[in-house]
């Protein structure tokens, strides 16, 4: 294969190479944006290949058979992938409990931890190009330890899949350095992993559709983002499986639009946080995730009700069902509105339908700002020696 680009992918035998810095574009629509709206197709694809596959039923069984150590199936990743991580990790455990699966299920970890305090049983790693430094680190000093490893990657010729004993690798790359693709891509392969486990395959389409409803909520997306431009900083709130898609929507404001941004917990915001904020401060609600709904709508009201007596600005993602029960005049930035989506097990219907909104959102933020959202600001010679000085090349994306 000589003279090919190095570059990853699903051949393991193609030269491998970290994703080249993105051409600066001028203007929209930025590389991110045409991210987006490859998800609902990839999303598709990835389940369409899953009956063929056999990484997923492989990994499966590692994630069924690992717990014999009597430890708990670790799964880890940096950055976006970390967020995938704590994704594929509470669909894993939805599923082992309707299995009824002995042991509490996977548990995700931050990389750079698992690498210091490895696991014995199964470790999973989660790194979009295969090239993260913590990432492999992890799964290196697991192997070391006696444990069984895995990876979800689209390069399966990369570095992290030379110590991974199952590699299941979704074959799409992110252009754009404000990852989107490595975010969803891993949330649907742990879906399919997820019905191997239950043994109750999930329609291609229905995997589909979430993401097909993000994208036609594009409008609300955009006069949402454009409300927290007028904001100082932003506080991003979730609650169960939200929390993820929280922590998610914090990590892209600050990538893509440079906004000082930081993720609360629902409850944990409610005790003590609230004198940190004002009238430059913007929050986002996250509120899709039907379980538990009752109790965390009740407590999303009382925490909206508090901060607009300080003058916060609220916007909100919500489920269908959370909308009927939140007033509109508490998210007066306006809100985006997913679909009820009873086909999927609850964690993944949650993350399904709020990441292109949360990606969306934090695009049309970027527009407001006028940032580009695809370089992560390294076409500024401060930020690419801030890259060099934390040991990552500066002419490519750190993290996942």
């Amino acid at each position: 294969m000589s003279g090919l680009e190095p570059r990853p992918s699903c051949d393991p035998d193609y030269p491998w190479g970290p994703a080249p810095m993105p051409p600066l574009r001028s203007g929209p629509p930025y590389l991110m944006a045409e991210a987006i709206e490859r998800e609902p197709g990839l999303a598709e694809r990835l389940a369409s290949q899953a009956a063929t596959s056999d990484a997923v039923v492989a990994l499966a069984e590692l994630l069924r058979t690992g717990t014999a150590s009597g430890w708990p199936p670790a799964v880890v990743g940096c950055g976006t992938s970390e967020h995938a991580a704590l994704a594929a990790a509470a669909i894993w455990r939805d599923a082992w409990r309707t299995a009824g699966l002995p042991g509490s299920g996977p548990l995700a970890r931050q990389a750079f931890e698992g690498a210091l305090d490895p696991w014995p049983g199964v470790t999973v790693g989660i790194s979009h190009e295969g090239g993260t430094r913590a990432t492999i680190d992890a799964l290196r000093a697991a192997r070391a330890g006696g444990a069984r490893t895995a990876l979800i990657t689209a390069g399966a010729n990369s570095p992290a899949a030379t110590v991974a004993n199952v590699c299941l690798c979704t074959g799409e790359v992110d252009r754009s350095w404000c990852h989107t693709i490595a975010y969803v891509a891993p949330i649907v392969a742990a879906t399919l992993v997820a019905d191997q486990l239950l043994g109750q395959p999930t329609a291609p389409a229905a995997i589909r559709a979430p993401l097909e409803a993000g994208l036609a909520a594009s409008d609300a997306a955009r006069a949402l983002g454009r409300e927290l431009a007028t904001s100082r900083t932003l506080v991003v709130v979730g609650t169960g499986s939200d929390r993820i898609a929280g922590r998610e929507m914090t990590l892209k404001i600050e990538e893509a639009a440079y906004v000082p941004t930081a993720y609360r917990d629902l409850e944990t915001m409610l005790h003590g946080h609230i004198p940190s904020l004002d009238v430059g401060t913007g929050l986002v609600l996250l509120l899709s995730d039907r379980d538990g709904r009752a109790t965390r709508v009740a407590r999303a009201r009382q925490l909206l009700t508090a901060v607009s007596r300080v003058g916060v600005r609220c916007g909100a993602i919500l489920s269908a069902a959370a909308d009927d029960e939140i007033p509109a005049g508490l998210t007066p930035a306006g809100r985006v509105v997913v679909p009820e989506l009873t086909d999927l097990r609850a964690p993944t219907a949650a993350l399904l339908a709020t990441a292109i909104p949360l990606q969306l959102t934090t695009y049309q933020l970027a527009l407001a700002l006028g940032t580009n959202p695809d370089a992560l600001r390294r076409e500024f010679t401060p930020y690419r020696a801030a890259a060099e000085v934390s040991g990552d090349d500066p002419t490519r994306r750190p993290g996942s």
